[in-house]
């Protein structure tokens, strides 16, 4: 019997993703987000959900979309990576998806090539195909520290620079 994948499929731009439900904490409407200073771009910054603080990240920022400002349908995929929460800006979170694993086939090369190694594979699904992403990849601080390791660095020299002084 052929195992199947349990994917929540949802939509950014015009491609279909989908992540693995096991890292689905719930689905909700975006909140106000309170923006972090010195974060990527593509950090919106954090929610307040029910008391715990969770950091968002704007998928269409992150892989290169065009901005379109958020919409009724927006939505955001809360996840969970590691122990921690975080937050996934959708344009809208469309069905639960049962993929066959012998219908996936591996990521290209050019995904790798084109930054974006958080590709795990491509569903095909009823005709279409759904990029499924590795979590552990997306949401992975190797690929936020790429983007933030020039001001971490000043930070630390300053830092090491006010403890000499003193």
């Amino acid at each position: 019997m052929s195992r199947e994948l349990h994917i929540v499929g949802f939509q950014v731009g015009r491609e279909t993703y989908g992540v693995p439900i096991t890292s689905l904490h719930e689905i909700v409407r975006v909140p106000d987000i309170t923006a972090v200073p010195d974060a990527p771009d593509y950090l919106e910054g954090v929610i307040n959900l029910r008391g715990k603080i969770v950091s968002v990240m704007d998928l269409r920022k992150r892989f290169g979309e065009k901005e379109t400002g958020l919409k009724r349908q927006n939505r955001i995929l809360v996840v969970e990576h590691a122990g921690r929460l975080a937050g996934l800006i959708v344009d809208s979170a469309s069905e639960v998806l049962k993929i066959p694993s012998d219908a996936v086939e591996p990521a290209p090369a050019v995904f790798q090539e084109g930054g974006l190694n958080c590709v795990t594979g491509l569903g095909k699904v009823g005709g279409r195909l759904v990029v499924l992403l590795d979590m552990s990849k997306l949401l992975a601080p190797a690929s936020l520290q790429a983007k933030s390791e020039n001001g971490e660095k000043k930070a630390k020299t300053e830092a090491a620079r006010g403890a000499g002084a003193s």
